[in-house]
């Protein structure tokens, strides 16, 4: 009878575990969506059933949250340190590696900075890189948990949140040690050391000299400081962007122009010119010119990219066998006038074959005039067949803030020779007018200089892009009550660096945009092998993308991401051809 009894209640216990499990599998719709899927692929009979059954029904599956962040500490191209950060996600029930992204590292120390300067950068960089990882594996691991991916604006607004408290914190600190640092000194009776200058260079002794030059030109802004640890949440908001890109199975770009258009898919795209950098012309090379610190190519919007890039690397070639040492380099032929007066410059004054990479992936060398690297390239081009300012153009990177002498209040362009702001206006628009296929000056003045800005844009605005970088500011300082806090120019060089968010590109490209502003997205210096910067430009609709050289790995790894895109984008007929409209600005 007991054994009986216990039967019926096993068997009340299975019956009523059956009636739970066909309740529950009715309420998530198992057995209408099991027959909607046999109906379905009964007619296709795949080869692999299991396969099409598990992808029939992953479109059912909830959507990926984000389950852990992982933060290391790894090396860029310049073997400084930064951050990776990784994304894990529970995807069908399973923790899974869904991808990472690796930083770039930025400087704001100059060429020319004092050894102690430099020093006390590294140390600084370390302790960032060192507080960033921290922040990723606590506090934003924690406080992104359970976050879907695909919610970028709300996971940028904790990120900026968590950055603004952690600020106030750090200053709240600061506050509090000097302070204490105040209380156990004696009254100081010493002399105040020097104010330090941008260069590394100290502040002379007050006089007559540099009073004239402190109301000649305005005094230069201080660097922006960077708060420690912010690499964790550029690095951070990237890479869920990156996830949420994984998870929906499209490419990066196309998650970026969705978040920029609110999720109206573009017909069209169109791919970003790129400057290559060719030359750099270092600074602390013997020769005397100082003015351009790179020298890029543009092919002409005619060309895909790959024969861009292709026809580039024919000029670089042509350009390595005329910078090797006198008499291992045979004359090149002349094949007009132009050609001829050019290659008689370069015989007058041949440039210095320092036959380096720069870290900017280009050719070094040293020039004694200003004109020599652009009379060089036009050599280049027309020993092979090609005219400049029809068959390419080129870019300069003048980096004028480098240039300051704060004593003169004037610009050192070659050791020895000054301009003023104003001469400096007069010298680019003679420069332009001699080299027309020069078609875009970056950072030719200080952000200083805003009258000069206005000066240069209204003479050569409407056939030369002047562009400012490091003239900007950062990404997060741009935006200013719906504004661009910029001097007038034609448009901005943007790099992600630092604290900068997914979100902020969006919203400060957006406003450019609005603003006939054009954007260029650039690599930093210290760059890392990570190419989303491409997928960011091209998803931003940049007008350029600066990367730099032909040569180094982390370079060329971003120009290859580039060549995929063009190749994707011209399979699915989507690719729209790009432009080179300038800016009138004495119209306005």
């Amino acid at each position: 009878m007991e054994s009986g009894g216990r039967r019926q209640q096993e068997q009340q216990r299975l019956l009523g575990l059956r009636q739970e499990a066909a309740e529950y599998y009715r309420n998530h719709r198992v057995p209408q969506r099991m027959e909607e899927a046999l109906n379905a692929l009964f007619p296709q009979r795949p080869a692999d059933l299991y396969g099409e059954l598990a992808n029939y029904f992953s479109k059912f599956s909830k959507t990926p949250e984000i389950c852990k962040l992982v933060g290391r500490k790894v090396f860029d191209g310049v073997g400084q340190p930064t951050l990776e950060v990784e994304i894990y996600c529970t995807v069908k029930n399973h923790e899974k590696r869904i991808c990472s992204t690796v930083m770039s590292s930025h400087s704001q120390v100059p060429e020319k900075a004092l050894p102690e300067t430099t020093e006390a950068d590294e140390k600084g960089r370390n302790e960032s890189v060192n507080t960033a990882v921290e922040w990723v594996n606590e506090s934003l691991n924690t406080m992104l948990r359970d976050l879907k991916p695909t919610d970028q604006c709300k996971v940028d607004k904790m990120l900026g949140e968590y950055f603004t408290k952690k600020v106030k914190e750090r200053e709240e600190l600061q506050k509090e040690e000097a302070a204490e640092a105040e209380a156990t000194l004696a009254p100081a009776s010493g002399i105040p050391s020097a104010t330090a200058l941008p260069g590394g260079k100290k502040a002379t002794k007050s006089g007559r000299k540099e009073s004239v030059a402190e109301r000649t030109i305005p005094p230069a802004e201080p660097f922006e400081s960077v708060p420690c640890g912010s690499l964790a949440i550029g690095g951070t908001s990237l890479a869920i962007a990156k996830a949420a890109a994984t998870i929906s199975h499209i490419p990066l770009y196309l998650h970026i122009a969705l978040l920029k258009h609110h999720q109206d898919s573009p017909k069209e795209m169109a791919l970003p010119l790129p400057m290559i950098t060719l030359l750099n012309c270092e600074k602390n090379s013997p020769a005397k010119l100082k003015l351009m610190k790179e020298v890029m190519l543009i092919p002409p919007v005619q060309l895909s990219v790959k024969q861009g890039i292709e026809r580039v690397l024919d000029i670089q070639k042509e350009m390595m066998r005329l910078l090797e040492p006198p008499g291992k380099v045979s004359n090149p032929q002349v094949a007009d006038s132009k050609k001829g007066r050019a290659h008689n410059a370069g015989k007058k004054a041949q440039p210095q074959a320092l036959k380096r990479i720069s870290h900017l992936g280009c050719l070094i060398t040293g020039c004694d005039k200003l004109e020599q690297p652009l009379l060089l390239m036009q050599t280049a081009c027309n020993s092979i067949g090609l005219e400049l300012g029809t068959d390419m153009y080129l870019a300069i990177n003048c980096a004028a803030h480098e240039l300051m002498d704060y004593v003169k209040g004037k610009y050192e362009i070659l050791t020895g020779t000054f301009r003023s702001p104003d001469e400096m206006v007069d010298m680019y628009v003679e420069l332009i007018n001699e080299f027309p296929f020069v078609i875009a000056l970056i950072d030719p003045l200080r952000k200083e200089d805003r009258q000069q800005w206005s000066n240069i844009c209204c003479a050569l605005g409407s056939k030369c892009y002047l562009v400012a970088e490091d003239a900007a500011t950062y990404v997060s300082r741009l935006k200013t009550d719906q504004n661009i806090n910029l001097p007038t120019c034609s448009g901005v060089v943007l790099k992600y660096i630092n604290q900068t968010k997914v979100s902020d590109l969006i919203e400060v490209t957006g406003l450019l945009d609005g603003q006939r502003h054009i954007t260029i997205l650039g690599s930093p210096d210290g760059e890392s092998s990570d190419d989303s910067l491409v997928d960011l430009a091209v998803g931003l609709g940049a007008r350029f993308l600066k990367l730099g050289g032909l040569s180094r790995g982390e370079r060329v790894t971003k120009y290859n991401r580039l060549l995929a895109i063009e190749e994707e984008l011209a399979k699915n007929r989507t690719l729209r051809e790009a432009n080179l409209e300038f800016i009138a600005f004495d119209g306005e």
